[in-house]
């Protein structure tokens, strides 16, 4: 039957690695400057995404990877580019010229993925349904990651509600502190990514 103690354990895995507070700021920075239609818009597609991108991983994660001869590391260090670039973008002020394109992109990329089905997010969901026992076990498991991402889309959801306390200014502050932010998060995954190609050459 449902086993509490593995849905506990997924939720808390997944909260701290996707960590929906820090994704916040973040995400204000990424959709200041649109329409409040399309910033909820947005919430929910990059929330949709992330599961989409975590089921699928969930499912057949471990054969995608072997069958592109993929190891995770490498996963790791690809995911912590295209958030480097993103950072730099916030950092330079790149982001503040919305189009319809840059709307949906945002909402993909990086928000989506590799923001939020990032590399440790895809990897604790393939390790968890493959441990899992039975259908008790992935009933649980599976329920922990629906859980998880009506949090961020929640939290997503109402962060819009900041936009209007702190302005303008405080948009243009939250970017640069989000640029600075998720560059230091695009480097440790990085050399996260590189640590482990090396232990694994080793």
């Amino acid at each position: 039957m449902f086993d509490f103690a593995v849905f506990g354990s997924v939720f808390v895995t997944l909260f701290v690695i996707m960590d929906p507070p820090g994704t916040t700021p973040i995400f204000l920075a990424l959709t200041s400057g649109r329409p409040v239609k399309v910033q909820r818009r947005m919430a929910w597609q990059a929330a949709t995404v992330a599961f989409g991108v975590i089921t699928l991983f969930g499912i057949c994660g471990k054969q995608i990877l072997d069958y592109l001869h993929v190891s995770i590391p490498a996963l790791m260090v690809a995911g912590g580019l295209l958030l480097l670039l993103v950072a730099l973008d916030l950092l330079t002020g790149k982001t503040d010229e919305p189009t319809q394109t840059k709307d949906v992109n945002v909402a993909l990329v990086p928000l989506g993925m590799p923001l939020l089905a990032g590399p440790g997010a895809i990897v604790s969901v393939i390790l968890a349904v493959q441990h899992a026992d039975g259908m008790g076990g992935q009933l649980s498991v599976w329920s922990a990651i629906v859980a998880m991402h009506l949090v961020l889309w929640l939290v997503m959801r109402y962060s819009l509600l900041i936009i209007r306390v702190i302005k303008d200014g405080g948009v243009v502050l939250v970017t640069r502190l989000s640029g600075m932010l998720l560059s230091a998060i695009a480097v440790q995954q990085i050399a996260n990514g590189v640590t482990q190609f090396v232990q694994g050459k080793g």
